[in-house]
């Protein structure tokens, strides 16, 4: 019977969660103190940027 102790396993390169996570805490870092309206302005613009060909 083969087991693997966690300390074997190798380490992910890139962390899904983790960048998730980050991305978030920015974004609501950048939202704290906007109104609707800047809110709505401020996803808009960057949004776009998800579009573009």
């Amino acid at each position: 019977m083969k087991t693997e102790t966690k300390k074997s396993i190798k380490e992910k390169e890139f962390d899904t969660v983790k960048t998730f996570r980050a991305i978030k805490e920015k974004i609501s870092l950048e939202m704290a103190n906007m109104n609707f309206e800047q809110i709505k302005a401020y996803l808009k613009k960057n949004s776009a940027k998800l579009y573009t060909k």
